[in-house]
């Protein structure tokens, strides 16, 4: 006789439900031993002025590109504060400043989001227009209505971008 078992695979009443807490002890081991190695290999370079120092530079860098590239999206339907978060949590990992900026944001953004929620259907229209409006003049300034005007024989002097001209 077959033994019976709680999985997923061998239950189908259970397919497609979440793992219980004993089917996560093993991910939740293996999480935990990959920070503790990433923790460990940190301390490693710490001990190591000018390794640190580039590993500092290095991580600045990467985590103020990610977290201007978020702050460029912002405005525009997509994951730009998603963006704007994960730069501020890589600056987080070594900076102070980092953790307190992301903390405040991310409470602000929820306080927005809350706000919003609760306003009438009038309202969170003007948003979404004044979100809509924002993306239609960065194309017009980029551009891309001149471009895509192009393809059809529209050559209306309106089209063109104010940055980059006729």
């Amino acid at each position: 006789m077959e033994a019976l078992s709680s999985t997923a695979e061998s239950d189908p009443s259970r397919a497609g439900t979440e793992p219980t807490i004993d089917e996560q002890r093993p991910r939740r081991a293996r999480l935990h031993a990959a920070r503790t190695w990433m923790h460990a290999r940190r301390e490693r370079v710490r001990t190591r002025p000018a390794l640190n120092l580039t590993y500092r530079v290095g991580l600045g860098t990467l985590g103020a590109i990610v977290l201007i590239a978020g702050l460029v999206m912002v405005p525009y339907p997509g994951p730009g504060w998603l963006i704007v978060f994960a730069g501020l949590g890589i600056l987080a990992t070594e900076f102070h400043w980092a953790h307190r900026c992301n903390t405040f944001a991310k409470r602000h953004y929820h306080r927005w989001v809350r706000w919003l929620g609760r306003q009438h259907l009038a309202t969170k229209l003007g948003v979404m227009g004044c979100t809509g409006l924002i993306v239609l003049v960065t194309m017009w300034m980029l551009g891309l209505f001149n471009m895509v005007g192009g393809w059809f024989g529209l050559h209306w002097h309106w089209l063109a971008s104010p940055l980059f001209g006729p």
